[in-house]
């Protein structure tokens, strides 16, 4: 039996909800104001954990002045029991997907600061925010009284049909974890596949790795493809590469002096071109008696892949301009073409420059 309403009832069940709604309030001000502080620290895992406590703490405050309240009025047992499943089952859902939030950005964060530029794998993240909803809601259905071993059961049995029917997506699934976990690719790697698309990996997801290239365009490559084919990554295990620049000069320069010549150019290109390496030891190697010139190859220093190109620009010109200024000659290639009753002669040999028979 329970005892009639009375006002009394309904101004303490008042106050017990009021109190809530302001607890909520003023936690949500205090997190608030820890969320300032938070974001002026180095560390970005208490920006996750101050952002998730926003959410279930005032909720939790919530929760608890209805419950205060519910117990203050006089409802049967019945209804009392009901009241308090309802508002557990609202918390265990705040809980679950602030607690999916905290984690997923918990790992968000330790596999940015891992993976190097611009990084976001978010398959890690995707596979721990589903394994937390999926405890929470077993938790639920717990609390409510219903049994999970007859649905783990039957889980089981329906994964492995769905397993045979999505045998490619979850290939590229294991395939995604493989390479990650390998450390082979990292978001932020320049990787060339032996198919020819190459550029900056953005992102590993369950199914596919997303690369941008130098146009700035996306390339969507399905993990499984990317995991069988012949990959060259150039920035591990070290960022930093060399780059060869083929030059050739003529037989009569003083090859003494065309050394100096082009190490003092390297040397002043290292120092002065962003993305060059400012302790890179000049290296000019001369190797081939040509048909017109004696050729070597100059050895340069980059910071990663995509200096290359500003830096094979800057050393070019500027190398063209000093042998000019010094007098050095870079001969163009020369053919003989001698004419005999007719007919079109052309000696193995390079002499001199072209003539071109008149019709």
């Amino acid at each position: 039996m329970t005892r009639d309403l009375t006002v009394d009832d309904l101004v303490l069940a008042g106050i017990a909800l009021a109190a809530g709604l302001l607890g909520a309030f003023l936690l949500r001000m205090l997190l608030r104001w820890l969320a300032g502080h938070a974001k002026r620290t180095r560390w970005s895992g208490d920006d996750v954990i101050v952002d998730a406590l926003r959410s279930i703490v005032p909720w939790a405050a919530v929760v608890g002045g209805a419950a205060s309240a519910a117990a203050a009025l006089p409802l049967t047992r019945t209804v009392q029991h009901n009241v308090n499943q309802v508002l557990t089952v609202l918390l265990i859902f705040v809980a679950t997907v602030s607690a999916a939030r905290v984690i997923a950005g918990l790992v968000r964060t330790v596999t940015t600061s891992r993976s190097g530029v611009a990084a976001s794998a978010t398959i890690f993240v995707n596979i721990t925010r589903i394994l937390v909803l999926a405890i929470g809601f077993l938790v639920v259905l717990q609390t409510l009284g219903i049994s999970i071993a007859p649905l783990l059961t039957a889980l089981g049995v329906g994964g492995l049909a769905v397993a045979l029917a999505l045998q490619d997506t979850l290939a590229n699934l294991f395939a995604g974890i493989h390479i990650l976990a390998s450390k082979t690719v990292q978001p932020g790697d320049y990787i060339q596949l032996d198919s020819g698309e190459d550029g900056y990996v953005e992102d590993i997801n369950w199914r596919q790795t997303t690369v941008r290239d130098l146009s700035n365009n996306l390339i969507v490559i399905p993990n499984g493809q990317l995991a069988k084919s012949n990959m060259t990554n150039f920035m591990r295990p070290e960022q930093q590469l060399t780059i060869m620049v083929q030059v050739g000069v003529a037989y009569d320069s003083d090859l003494d002096h065309v050394e100096q010549v082009t190490t003092e150019v390297v040397a002043e290109v290292m120092t002065e071109i962003t993305g060059a390496v400012p302790d890179h030891e000049p290296a000019v190697r001369f190797h081939t008696f040509g048909d017109s010139r004696i050729g070597f190859t100059v050895i340069l220093g980059v910071g990663e892949f995509s200096d290359q190109y500003r830096i094979k620009h800057e050393f070019i010109k500027r190398l063209h301009r000093r042998y000019r200024e010094e007098g050095i000659r870079i001969p163009a290639p020369t053919r003989t073409v001698a004419l005999q009753q007719g007919t079109v002669v052309i000696p193995p040999q390079r002499t001199g420059e072209d003539v071109v028979p008149s019709p």
